[in-house]
Protein backbone atom coordinates (compact mmCIF):
# COMPACT_ATOMS: atom_id res chain seq x y z
CA UNK A 1 0.00 0.00 0.00
CA UNK A 2 1.28 3.60 -1.07
CA UNK A 3 0.54 6.40 0.95
CA UNK A 4 0.22 9.93 -0.42
CA UNK A 5 -1.19 13.20 0.92
CA UNK A 6 -3.25 15.31 -1.06
CA UNK A 7 -4.35 19.19 -0.03
CA UNK A 8 -7.08 20.62 -0.19
CA UNK A 9 -7.52 24.14 0.33
CA UNK A 10 -4.53 24.12 3.05
CA UNK A 11 -6.38 20.71 4.40
CA UNK A 12 -4.41 17.52 4.54
CA UNK A 13 -6.22 14.33 2.30
CA UNK A 14 -4.55 11.40 2.88
CA UNK A 15 -5.01 8.64 0.48
CA UNK A 16 -3.33 5.03 -0.64
CA UNK A 17 -3.08 3.03 -3.92
CA UNK A 18 -3.93 -0.31 -3.22
CA UNK A 19 -2.05 -2.76 -5.79
CA UNK A 20 -4.34 -5.68 -5.16
CA UNK A 21 -7.09 -4.09 -6.20
CA UNK A 22 -6.03 -1.42 -8.49
CA UNK A 23 -7.73 1.56 -6.66
CA UNK A 24 -7.13 4.89 -4.64
CA UNK A 25 -8.51 4.50 -1.35
CA UNK A 26 -9.27 8.15 0.50
CA UNK A 27 -9.72 9.15 3.71
CA UNK A 28 -13.22 9.26 4.96
CA UNK A 29 -11.98 11.65 8.18
CA UNK A 30 -9.73 13.79 5.59
CA UNK A 31 -12.70 14.49 3.16
CA UNK A 32 -14.92 15.00 6.03
CA UNK A 33 -12.59 17.97 7.47
CA UNK A 34 -11.65 19.07 4.20
CA UNK A 35 -15.03 20.05 3.15
CA UNK A 36 -17.41 20.94 6.39
CA UNK A 37 -16.35 24.02 8.43
CA UNK A 38 -18.43 22.06 11.03
CA UNK A 39 -15.88 19.34 11.42
CA UNK A 40 -13.17 21.31 11.92
CA UNK A 41 -13.31 21.09 15.36
CA UNK A 42 -13.39 17.12 15.20
CA UNK A 43 -13.14 15.21 12.36
CA UNK A 44 -13.66 11.80 13.67
CA UNK A 45 -16.69 12.61 15.51
CA UNK A 46 -18.30 14.27 11.88
CA UNK A 47 -17.33 11.60 10.55
CA UNK A 48 -18.91 9.03 12.93
CA UNK A 49 -22.34 10.69 13.19
CA UNK A 50 -22.15 11.18 9.21
CA UNK A 51 -21.80 7.57 9.04
CA UNK A 52 -24.39 6.74 11.48
CA UNK A 53 -26.80 8.53 9.58
CA UNK A 54 -25.80 7.04 5.75
CA UNK A 55 -26.29 3.30 8.09
CA UNK A 56 -29.41 4.81 8.95
CA UNK A 57 -30.47 5.76 5.50
CA UNK A 58 -29.43 2.71 3.80
CA UNK A 59 -26.55 4.05 2.21
CA UNK A 60 -24.16 1.39 0.38
CA UNK A 61 -21.87 3.85 0.40
CA UNK A 62 -20.75 2.66 4.37
CA UNK A 63 -20.99 -0.35 3.63
CA UNK A 64 -17.73 0.07 0.84
CA UNK A 65 -15.83 1.27 3.55
CA UNK A 66 -12.80 -0.08 3.96
CA UNK A 67 -10.39 0.15 6.80
CA UNK A 68 -6.66 0.52 5.59
CA UNK A 69 -3.61 1.53 7.40
CA UNK A 70 -2.86 5.07 6.85
CA UNK A 71 -0.16 7.24 8.06
CA UNK A 72 -1.26 9.85 10.90
CA UNK A 73 0.53 12.86 12.28
CA UNK A 74 2.41 11.18 15.15
CA UNK A 75 4.48 9.50 12.37
CA UNK A 76 2.51 5.74 12.68
CA UNK A 77 0.11 4.00 10.81
CA UNK A 78 -3.35 3.35 11.89
CA UNK A 79 -6.04 1.76 10.71
CA UNK A 80 -8.51 4.49 9.15
CA UNK A 81 -12.17 4.38 7.15
CA UNK A 82 -11.31 4.41 3.34
CA UNK A 83 -12.98 4.65 0.36
CA UNK A 84 -12.60 3.91 -3.61
CA UNK A 85 -12.73 7.03 -6.01
CA UNK A 86 -16.34 6.25 -6.82
CA UNK A 87 -16.91 6.07 -2.81
CA UNK A 88 -15.55 9.27 -2.10
CA UNK A 89 -17.56 10.91 -4.73
CA UNK A 90 -20.72 9.53 -3.27
CA UNK A 91 -19.58 10.28 0.23
CA UNK A 92 -18.92 14.00 -1.03
CA UNK A 93 -22.31 14.08 -2.11
CA UNK A 94 -23.71 13.56 1.29
CA UNK A 95 -21.77 16.17 2.90
CA UNK A 96 -23.34 19.63 2.65
CA UNK A 97 -21.15 21.90 1.71
CA UNK A 98 -19.96 24.44 -1.14
CA UNK A 99 -16.51 22.69 -1.55
CA UNK A 100 -18.16 19.76 -2.72
CA UNK A 101 -17.97 20.18 -6.46
CA UNK A 102 -14.62 22.13 -6.70
CA UNK A 103 -13.28 19.23 -4.29
CA UNK A 104 -14.77 16.48 -7.00
CA UNK A 105 -13.49 18.28 -9.88
CA UNK A 106 -9.86 18.16 -8.20
CA UNK A 107 -9.56 14.71 -7.22
CA UNK A 108 -10.67 13.12 -10.69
Amino acid sequence: MENKIKLFEDRRIRYAWDAESEEWFFSAVDVCYALSESAGKDPGAYWRKLKQRLKNEGSEVVTNCHGLKLLASDGKTYKTDCFSTKDTLRLIQSIPSPKAEPFKWQNQ
